[in-house]
């Protein structure tokens, strides 16, 4: 199949499966009398009303090629640092230091993705970045909680600037005998993200008794990792053929994925949780904000990024 018939066939899938999603959730609200039943089911309507919006703007990135695709990650970054740095207060001493944040490390992150310079894409933000940032905040001569105030600042920008540009970043692979399909290979890895989040909350909600992390996390259980997790390898096995992977291959990085996505919304949420907040926003109904969607890809992006260039480029 071509890169074209693969992405249709796909996209036809899920478009199937949230259809379904969709008639669950509105023969389940009608049915559902218990008020815990009740928030459940309208909390996963929300997701598969998300799930529509998200779909369609990716399908519409894909459609307009890699340029839209990293603009749209960039994008996405900035409005994820912007939360992130909203939810820790910075002083005024550290705006330098955050402008270059936002107006250049972010633009040049990106930029060198479009360039496929993978040399400076691995290193511009561990090396340079993290001694420049903290550079600009000393030379405005406040050390009050000086160590706390970087370390924030450059905890965001590695989490939500260089770990989600690992996503963007796929498409600039050269994969023998995978040409012109990356893209492919970028959805693959935000299905596998997305549907293990899925999987083990509506898991949890039915089966989950004992509790990962109650003070960190309250929704995750052992039982929602194990059994959405493993539904989840199952679905990214069933989709290797839109990948270079052969099925076993799948079946193993798809669980590398889930149990990334698993410890990136643990980690968030600690985060989250210490900043005295729910959600990281508002933005997207049903999901909170842009970061809350993205702390799952924050961790699984980079580690999926190495293990196929490890494996899969010459």
């Amino acid at each position: 199949m071509t890169p074209m018939e693969k992405f249709v066939w796909l996209i036809g899938g899920i478009v199937a499966l949230l259809t379904l999603a969709s008639l669950i959730g509105f023969v389940l609200k009608r049915r559902v009398r218990s008020e815990n039943g009740l928030e459940t089911v309208l909390n996963l309507q929300q997701r598969v009303n998300a799930w529509w919006v998200m779909i369609g703007i990716f399908s519409i990135a894909f459609l307009l090629g890699p340029t839209t695709t990293i603009v749209l990650f960039a994008l996405m970054s900035y409005l994820a640092l912007r939360e992130f740095l909203t939810l820790t207060p910075t002083s005024p001493n550290d705006h330098r230091a955050l402008f270059v944040a936002f107006f250049v490390i972010i633009p040049v992150q990106f930029w060198s993705i479009y360039d496929a310079w993978y040399g400076f894409f691995t290193i511009f933000i561990p090396v340079y970045a993290f001694l420049l940032l903290p550079s600009l905040s000393a030379l405005a001569q406040n050390t009050d909680q000086f160590l706390e105030r970087t370390a924030k600042i450059q905890w965001g920008v590695m989490v939500v600037v260089y770990c989600v540009s690992h996503v963007p970043a796929l498409l600039i692979l050269d994969i023998p005998g995978f040409t012109g399909q990356n893209a492919l290979l970028l959805l693959y890895l935000l299905l596998v993200v997305q549907i293990s989040d899925v999987l083990q909350y509506v898991c949890g909600k039915l089966w989950g008794k004992h509790k990962i992390a109650p003070v960190v996390s309250p929704s995750k259980t052992v039982e929602g990792l194990v059994f959405g997790g493993a539904l989840a390898v199952g679905v990214g096995t069933a989709m290797w053929w839109i990948t270079p992977f052969a099925p076993a291959y799948a079946a193993a990085i798809s669980l590398v994925i889930v149990i990334m996505g698993f410890l990136g919304g643990l980690v968030m949420s600690a985060v989250k949780r210490s900043l005295g907040a729910k959600d990281w926003g508002s933005m997207i109904s049903g999901h909170g904000g842009m970061m809350d969607r993205l702390d799952s890809v924050c961790f699984a992006a980079p580690v999926f990024f190495h293990l196929v260039h490890y494996f899969y480029v010459p």
